[in-house]
């Protein structure tokens, strides 16, 4: 018997795979970062300490072959690297400033459901 959920479940089987590709632990704010302007691998890094250095590749690989970010070398001396967000990558730009403002809005309020949670299983 179908029931409402199904369509919505439908959708949520679609897109997972899509969603767990750019949604992640670092991926949001690397992008964030980038909707900015272009940057250098250690300038990326550096804005969201205390990420590691190997979570930052792997993150901007997935984002590259996701095609969000595009990879550019640069001919110096040492060869300097320069990640900037594509056209496709520039679609998320809204939808990741507003969770990063719902984030900072209700930030507070999380953490205090928290502490409460936690005053109550100890």
């Amino acid at each position: 018997m179908a029931t409402k959920l199904d369509p919505p479940l439908a959708e949520i089987a679609a897109t997972r795979p899509v969603l767990e590709q750019i949604v992640n632990k670092w991926s949001v704010l690397i992008l964030a970062v980038l909707c900015t302007a272009p940057s250098r691998f250690n300038a990326i890094k550096r804005r969201l300490d205390p990420i590691t250095h190997k979570a930052l590749t792997e993150a901007l690989r997935r984002l590259e072959r996701n095609g969000l970010v595009n990879r550019r070398v640069i001919a110096s001396s040492p060869v300097a690297v320069e990640y900037s967000i594509t056209p496709l990558g520039r679609t998320l730009q809204d939808p990741f400033v507003a969770l990063i403002s719902w984030a900072g809005k209700h930030g507070g309020s999380i953490e205090r459901a928290q502490l409460t949670f936690d005053e109550g299983t100890t």
